[in-house]
């Protein structure tokens, strides 16, 4: 029987510049015909989560009360949100779960487990369309599918933008991360060259631990040198930044550049190489700062999943979905330092950990959990 009403954990931009985020019963729509009710057993906490949950509040200042997080806004950043005032919105992009009911036109779904993109999906139960659903195979639990389609989905498309650039190899910042670890994995399947960012030491041994072979510590004194000579050997003329802000996409497009014209004579315009930086993240909500190093030939844009899915067209989605379902548990698999019902995702000691956005703290909510 399907329920009226779902427990769901939702964030609120209030007028006296507080984000409030706690959990709330709400009523559930009636499907559609096309429509299925998801029992949501398994949803991550992806970056782009925590970018709507707390946007710019300043969490090192929130308070605690029964279940609920108060956390200041900057005064600054009150008008660039001014249309989300009063309005609550329901947190996780993707999720995974059990079909416990259906419209008429989706009843083959009832009692299959599902992954989906379909935002709002730390709540208990969830109306989505049948078609933003992904069947999850035999054997393949909703904590192995929770994660079927932001992580997996973005790592292919990076390669998917750089062929479509008429590259064959490619930088990555933030490259420890869970995304990271599953583009080396795709690379080393697919021979491309990947050069990898990270910022310590035992970031380095991680991604070699999966067979990396360019990782570079952005922290270590030779890290610029390292860099020239990886992109010399690999031909990487496009990069993929997680960090948003401040110089090193700067020093890679930099880097890019030194190594086009170096056998070249001199032209005050630079080289004819093009270099492309791509900001898929903002880690460092700085200003990106780019040096007059980089000739002429070059270009930084934002990227993002969901407008990059549409352009490559349903040909290109279908072969990537295809492939995310028969490597879930190999390529795509991801690891979570723990797991959270919906109000122990409310804790002080939770939150501190999980907004840190550190290597190795990813976490996995549990919306039907007690």
């Amino acid at each position: 029987m399907q329920p009226s009403t779902t427990r769901a954990l939702v964030t609120t931009l209030r007028e006296d510049a507080r984000m409030v985020i706690e959990v709330i019963e709400q009523p559930l729509p009636t499907p559609g015909p096309d429509d299925v009710v998801v029992q949501v057993e398994a949803a991550p906490i992806n970056p782009s989560d925590l970018g709507l949950m707390f946007g710019p509040a300043l969490t090192a200042q929130a308070s605690y009360d029964k279940g609920r997080v108060c956390a200041p806004v900057p005064p600054a950043a009150m008008t660039s949100l001014a249309s989300r005032i009063g309005q609550p919105l329901g947190i996780g992009n993707e999720g995974a779960g059990l079909v416990i009911a259906a419209g008429s036109g989706a009843q083959a779904l009832v009692g299959r487990r599902v992954a989906a993109l379909a935002g709002a999906m730390y709540s208990q139960y969830r109306v989505i369309p049948a078609a933003n659903c992904m069947v999850l195979p035999e054997g393949v639990s909703a904590r192995d599918g929770a994660a079927a389609f932001v992580n997996p989905l973005t790592a292919l498309s990076f390669i998917e933008t750089m062929r479509a650039d008429g590259m064959s190899a490619m930088v990555h910042t933030a490259a420890a991360s869970n995304l990271g670890q599953m583009l080396v994995k795709l690379c080393l399947a697919d021979g491309i060259g990947l050069v990898n960012i990270v910022r310590s030491p035992a970031q380095v041994a991680l991604l070699r631990g999966l067979g990396a072979h360019y990782v570079l510590d952005s922290t270590n004194p030779a890290f610029p040198e390292e860099l020239a000579q990886a992109l010399s050997e690999t031909g990487a003329r496009v990069a993929f930044d997680a960090i948003g802000g401040g110089p090193l996409l700067g020093t890679i497009l930099a880097a890019m550049e030194k190594v086009a014209s170096a056998d070249s004579a001199y032209s005050r315009y630079g080289s004819t190489q093009a270099k492309r930086g791509y900001v898929y993240g903002a880690l460092d909500t700085a200003p990106i700062t780019l040096p007059r190093s980089l000739g002429f030939v070059w270009d930084v844009s934002g990227w993002l999943l969901t407008p990059v899915m549409e352009r490559l067209g349903p040909e290109a989605r279908a072969r990537m979905h295809a492939r995310v379902a028969a490597e879930l548990t190999t390529t795509f698999a991801c690891r979570y330092k723990g797991e959270l019902s919906l109000s122990a995702a409310l804790t002080r000691e939770a939150v501190e950990d999980y907004t840190k956005r550190a290597t190795g703290s990813k976490y996995l909510i549990l919306p039907s959990a007690p």
